[in-house]
């Protein structure tokens, strides 16, 4: 039998002191809630009901596509990408998203020490193995760990750009990351960007002009092996979307 690793963190009410336009907030409506909406829709008492129970709901009060374990499109990084308009999340290709996954060790690297395209190199020759097209990598640098934290999105080493077109250009097509962000932190990049006054430092790595895809807040990286699984990662169908929360899974065989 298949063994399965959850990849995906839950969608839960983001802990106190999350930045406002980065929360999740979901109310809960309990079986008594169902009893009464029972009732007064269909004329149904509670006593024609199982324990007097009616259905139990929950209504996402908010909800960003990017602010849980997601899949970005390339229309999230520009509108514009290799001189036409760029893939919504709606319009990627499915076959992208269910494919052999590779999971690249960078536990060693820290903030404002991002992951090269030597390193990815280096990586792979260690654990011996050989990228082919739409291979699924995923970078582990243990970040998940900080999930709940408040400065989540600043933690994490990110991943250069020069990195991500080596990555591309051996055919993967999906990315992955157990940080907030694929990039370095964006406090760095910034100071770089604006201590430099130029473009192409801010946001480097997603601003690549290649349509590939990136999944962004991954979980439990350090549960498997280097390769030899399967990975599931099929974004919502968000009509016109830049991203979309998926359930990120692994199977091992």
């Amino acid at each position: 039998m298949p063994r399965f690793v959850d990849l995906s963190a839950p969608l839960a009410p983001s802990p106190e002191g999350t930045l406002p336009f980065l929360r999740v907030d979901i109310e809960y409506h309990d079986h008594r809630a169902g009893a009464a909406q029972a009732q007064m829709l269909l004329n149904v008492p509670p006593r024609l009901l199982r324990r007097g129970e009616g259905w139990a709901t929950e209504t996402i009060t908010r909800l960003g596509t990017h602010d849980t374990t997601h899949v970005d499109a390339p229309y999230h990084y520009n509108s514009i990408i290799q001189g036409e308009p760029a893939m919504t999340v709606d319009q990627l290709p499915l076959k992208w998203f269910f494919n052999d996954g590779v999971v690249l060790n960078m536990t060693h690297k820290q903030r404002g020490n991002p992951v090269t395209a030597e390193d990815v190199q280096e990586e792979l020759s260690r654990i011996g193995y050989t990228l082919k097209p739409l291979d699924i990598v995923l970078v582990h640098t243990g970040q998940d760990r900080f999930y709940d934290v408040p400065d989540y999105i600043f933690r994490g080493p990110g991943v250069t750009p020069e990195a991500t077109v080596w990555l591309y250009e051996q055919g993967v097509r999906v990315m992955g990351i157990d940080a907030w962000g694929w990039d370095e932190p964006l406090d760095l990049q910034a100071q770089k960007a604006r201590e430099a006054d130029q473009p192409g430092i801010f946001w480097a790595a997603h601003q690549v002009d290649l349509p590939y895809a990136q999944i962004e807040r991954l979980v439990n990286l350090d549960q498997l092996p280097p390769f030899g699984f399967k990975v599931v990662c099929f974004p919502l169908k968000v009509q016109g979307g830049s991203a979309g929360p998926a359930r990120v899974v692994a199977i091992l065989e």
